[in-house]
Order: C-alpha cells, then sequence, then structure tokens
C-alpha cells in the first residue's frame, strides 16, 4: 500500500554539471533535482541513493553537491530558497567517521560549530542540543577512541550537522557492517531524515539492498552508449527509481517484499551496462 504524500518544492538541485579530470571526462552535463516530500501528520525528510560501479564518478560528485570542488561547468543549488551550494552548506559524513581524537564528544561538536562562525555559547548550546537529540547527551565527555561505532557514527552526524542545518552526505554507511550493524545503520539514516521536513540526507553506497531499505529515491550513476554499443566517457544520471511512488518508501522490512525483490533484479540488471 502506498503512503500517502505530497510532492513540494525543489530543494536540491543540479544543473549541466560536468567535470574533466587529467583530460579524462568524468561528470558530463548531470541533471538531477530532489524534491521536499511531506506526509500528512509525519514529519517526514528526504532519503536518496546514489549508486553506481566503483570508479564511476560517485565520489567526484559527491564532493561537487558537498561544495567541496567546483565543476568545469554547471551549478548545484541548495534549499527552498535555491542558493548556490558552498562549503560549509552541507554536512559530509566520511566511511569512517573521522572525529578529533584529542576531544571529547562535546569537544567535536563546539569546535564544528564554532568554526561554521557560531559564538562559543552559542556551539556549545547547539551541542548539547544535538547529542540529546542523537541520544548521546550521556556520552559528552567521553573520548572517541571508547566509543562503539554506532555512537561515532552519531557523533560524526551530529558534528556535522553543527555547521549544515539541514542537508547531509553519507559516504559508504553501510560498508564492512554485518547485517545487524547494517539494520541499526538504516534505522538511524530514517530516523535523522525524519526528524525535520528538510532534511535531506544523500547516502552513497554499493549495497542496493541497503538502499531500497532505506531511501525514498535510488539515482543511478553511469555511462551513456552510442548506436555501436559503446561507452560515451562521462557519467550522467541513468535511471532514477522513485521508491515512494512505487510503495516502497517508510516500510520496515521493505527489502523482502516481492515488490523490493523486483526491484533489486531491475537494478542489477542495470549495473552492467553503466
Amino acid at each position: 500500500m502506498t503512503a500517502a504524500y505530497e510532492v513540494g518544492e525543489c530543494i536540491l538541485k543540479v544543473s549541466d554539471v560536468s567535470l574533466t579530470l587529467g583530460g579524462n571526462l568524468i561528470l558530463r552535463n548531470v541533471d538531477l533535482e530532489v524534491k521536499n516530500l511531506k506526509r500528512p501528520g509525519f514529519s517526514q525528510g528526504q532519503v536518496v541513493g546514489l549508486l553506481g560501479p566503483s570508479g564511476i564518478g560517485k565520489t567526484r560528485l559527491f564532493r561537487i553537491l558537498a561544495g567541496l570542488d567546483a565543476p568545469d561547468t554547471g551549478e548545484v543549488l541548495i534549499g527552498p530558497e535555491q542558493k548556490p551550494v558552498e562549503r560549509g552548506m552541507v554536512g559530509v559524513v566520511a566511511q569512517h567517521y573521522p572525529l578529533f581524537a584529542h576531544r571529547r564528544v562535546l569537544g567535536n561538536l563546539v569546535v564544528a560549530g564554532k568554526q561554521a562562525g557560531l559564538s562559543a555559547s552559542e556551539s556549545r548550546q547547539k551541542a548539547e542540543s544535538l547529542l540529546k537529540q542523537f541520544g548521546l547527551e550521556q556520552h559528552g565527555n567521553k573520548f572517541p577512541a571508547i566509543l562503539s561505532g554506532g555512537q561515532r557514527q552519531r557523533t560524526a552526524i551530529a558534528q556535522q550537522f553543527m555547521c549544515s542545518e539541514h542537508y547531509l552526505l553519507m559516504d559508504e554507511p553501510f560498508s564492512g557492517l554485518d547485517v545487524i550493524a547494517i539494520d541499526a545503520v538504516s534505522r538511524f539514516i530514517c530516523e535523522v531524515a525524519s526528524a525535520h521536513d528538510l532534511n535531506t540526507m544523500i547516502v552513497v553506497t554499493h549495497d542496493i539492498v541497503a538502499a531500497i531499505e532505506v531511501c525514498d529515491t535510488i539515482l543511478l550513476l553511469g555511462r551513456d552508449r552510442d548506436a555501436n554499443d559503446n561507452i560515451i566517457p562521462g557519467a550522467r544520471i541513468q535511471k532514477t527509481y522513485d521508491l515512494a511512488a512505487r510503495g516502497l518508501a517508510w516500510r520496515d522490512n521493505v527489502a523482502t517484499t516481492p515488490e523490493a525483490l523486483a526491484l533489486l533484479k531491475e537494478i542489477r540488471e542495470e549495473f552492467p551496462r553503466l
């Protein structure tokens, strides 16, 4: 059964983004849009999965979306106001959750807030609020080394929300995790996305099953082919899967349903041609 929802304004728009490195065309005329999904009676953000083969350009697009790198052509606009993205406007959580080892959990957040331009008191107030929101209020005085993997991930996400209000990019959050840990991470991503209507999580992953479990939209990045089936350099968005429209979003254990298994097969069949 498809959950009731409405499609609102565009909150992330990528237009005609291209990138060449070392004489090689990496990204070519990339276009994509993420729109605000609204569920009556719920606080509901967006979770977008970016999938594609290794080496296709996901990391480069990731860095452009975060405002860390500039494309050769095109632009990235974020928020209902459609502002050009700049470094610091989008939070970035790397695969291994890098934190300042010599600072306690609260200190990691406070430093991030100061770097984002908050005063010392504003930074501490926001940090304490985020620790409470992410269930870390009892761990604020601990060093990262003694946290569990899940606690480090929560700390890293909270740290990024010190500077980015609603936008977060996650690089391979399921890599190297067992099934139980993947389930826990998936639930937490959904929890963070649901904390505010504008919260938008973009998850770069190779794990198709986990993406189906957690995302409401999945994007496939790959290269076009010419009439003779030769690869055309430069990756673009090849497919967009709207899981909300398919009735696969916001459901527990959705990956085991016949509809999800059919989508898994569909995506896997696309990969060899990307």
